[in-house]
């Protein structure tokens, strides 16, 4: 495993993050540990196939981030999930799934998941995932969080916004309430897409929230 000294300064900190991954898939796991181990910023400190046997694990240990699956036998990574959140609160949790599952999803969330990704993730995006949740933030796949803003939380129209929005930030946003991708963003408002992500990297900040889904939240909160 990489020592501290090794790591990279952008998202790093001063020591990699402890990382444990959890899903009965050896095939899933035998790809994850190749993502993981090759990131200098993680020290992969165990995969287990049982939730059962990763909670055991966990008892005693200084874990910073779980990555789990969703569907597992026995104990699932749902229940994985509520029992981390009870006994250690300081360990991140990200939730990982090969299904298009909203009741998932949203009980992940609920249960202060610290991410949520589809299996079909690419691998920087899987470890950029683990360093958001080990820094507070929460990582949701583009679609999975699409949807989540188009048929679980109430789109933002025209309304009032925090000083300092511009029009063409207000744009975007009414966009990203309605569930749409940078991609489909940018399409619609014939924009570059690195227009989009400089807008809404403006609008969290602005809203002083660290990621698109808590800034939907908020927008959707302004507007009550």
């Amino acid at each position: 495993m990489p020592s501290p000294d090794a790591l990279p300064t952008e998202g790093a900190g001063d020591a990699p993050i402890r990382v444990v991954v959890v899903d009965n898939d050896v095939y899933v796991l035998h790809a994850l540990r190749n993502y993981l181990e090759s990131a200098p910023q993680i020290e992969l400190l165990h995969v287990f196939e049982s939730a059962t046997d990763a909670l055991r694990f966990l008892r005693g240990r200084r874990v910073d981030v779980v990555l789990t699956d969703v569907r597992m036998p026995g104990m699932d990574g749902l229940e994985l999930l509520s029992r981390i959140k009870q006994e250690s609160p300081e360990i991140a949790v990200v939730v990982l799934t090969g299904f298009d599952d909203d009741t998932a999803m949203l009980t992940a969330l609920t249960q202060h998941a610290n991410g949520f990704l589809y299996k079909t993730a690419e691998p920087d995006d899987v470890v950029r995932a683990i360093v958001a949740a080990h820094q507070g933030g929460t990582a949701i796949s583009p679609d999975a969080a699409s949807r989540l803003v188009a048929e679980h939380l109430r789109p933002v129209r025209q309304g009032h916004a925090p000083d300092g929005v511009t029009p063409a930030e207000q744009n975007v946003l009414d966009l990203l309430c309605e569930g749409m991708s940078n991609a489909e963003i940018a399409e619609k408002l014939f924009i570059a897409e690195s227009t989009v992500k400089r807008h809404v990297s403006s609008l969290m900040h602005k809203y002083g929230v660290d990621s698109r889904l808590r800034l939907v939240i908020e927008a959707t909160k302004a507007q009550q």
